[in-house]
């Protein structure tokens, strides 16, 4: 009877074993596959956005102003970037079209800051490489983003180490891709009949919406300047939207609106530089805007910037960049 007992017990206790055993079994086999969905997600995720910034990847051939090229692997040299918003594809345009926004970005991870310069459209300056004095915004109708980096690197006598290129109706589709963009408004005003803001009344913006918003010029008491800051606005509150946890669980969304209407000379390993090693310093952003006189010569509208502020602007963009 005893020897039976104990058989039973031996039996129970196997038994026990095996069950545990199985339950192990089974959780090791469902944390693998985790592990490996997880895997096979991230790698998805990456293979997608290196394929897409292959695509807005575009060499540019400018002047190089550096005797060294910045190099942004380490995180430790300052850098500058020309966005641009050009202006085919709004209001169905479909020329090559002008810089329609023109705004000088400078990085610096030293003192942790960045600042964006915003160029009237309209500057009268030389146009290099086209050998007439003219409005900024053309230098891309004469000459594309070379003719424009070499313009602007000139204008302030410092280089211009990338670009970033966007259409207008790219915008519109970036801002979509994002769910829309939040913003209020700093003055009431009524655009082309269908758009209507409200001074101080948040408002939720469509790329439709926001490019209307942006592009607003002959009712703002502030006229063309007042237009650049609703422009700053409508971009620096899409690339905030497109760092949100929205935005990055609808990445292939986002990458589709940004390698159909974005070009760049910034490779691939170039934005993870920027995005891993620059993060603080594009986190703390100053806006400071270009200024002079408005003014028609020969019939033709031009923004005449004194040479002082040409100046003062090189000035702070030489300190930014530690030249």
């Amino acid at each position: 009877m005893e020897e039976e007992k104990r058989v039973r017990r031996k039996r129970k206790k196997r038994k026990k074993k095996s069950i545990w055993k199985k339950i192990l079994i089974s959780l090791a086999v469902v944390l693998l596959l985790i592990v490996g969905a997880g895997t096979f997600v991230a790698w998805k995720v990456y293979s997608d956005v290196q394929s897409s910034t292959d695509e807005m990847y575009t060499e540019s051939n400018h002047e190089q102003k550096r005797e060294k090229p910045v190099v942004v692997d380490q995180g430790k040299d300052p850098f500058s970037v020309l966005l641009t918003g050009i202006d085919t594809g709004a209001l169905g345009r479909e020329y090559k079209g002008r810089s329609d926004s023109l705004m000088l970005m400078t990085v610096n991870p030293n003192t942790n800051e960045t600042t964006i310069v915003s160029i009237p459209r309209d500057t009268y300056t030389e146009i290099v490489g086209h050998g007439t004095m003219d409005k900024i915004n053309h230098a891309y109708a004469f000459g594309g983003i070379d003719m424009t980096l070499n313009t602007v690197q000139t204008l302030f006598d410092i280089p211009v180490d990338y670009y970033v290129s966007v259409n207008m109706e790219g915008l519109q589709q970036i801002i979509d891709a994002v769910g829309g963009i939040d913003i209020t408004p700093p003055l009431t005003f009524d655009y082309e009949g269908g758009y209507h803001f409200e001074e101080g009344q948040p408002t939720h913006m469509n790329g439709e919406t926001a490019l209307a918003y942006s592009r607003m010029r002959y009712d703002d008491p502030n006229g063309d300047y007042g237009r650049q800051e609703r422009q700053r606005e409508v971009v620096t509150t899409t690339i905030k939207k497109m760092a949100s946890v929205e935005s990055v669980m609808n990445y292939q969304s986002v990458l589709n609106s940004l390698s159909s209407n974005m070009q760049t000379n910034l490779t691939f390993d170039d934005m993870v530089d920027l995005f891993t090693k620059y993060n603080s310093a594009i986190g703390k952003m100053e806006q400071v805007q270009m200024s002079g006189t408005g003014r028609k010569q020969n019939g033709v509208y031009y923004e005449f910037i004194p040479d002082e502020e040409v100046q003062r602007i090189s000035d702070l963009l030489k300190s930014e960049l530690e030249l």
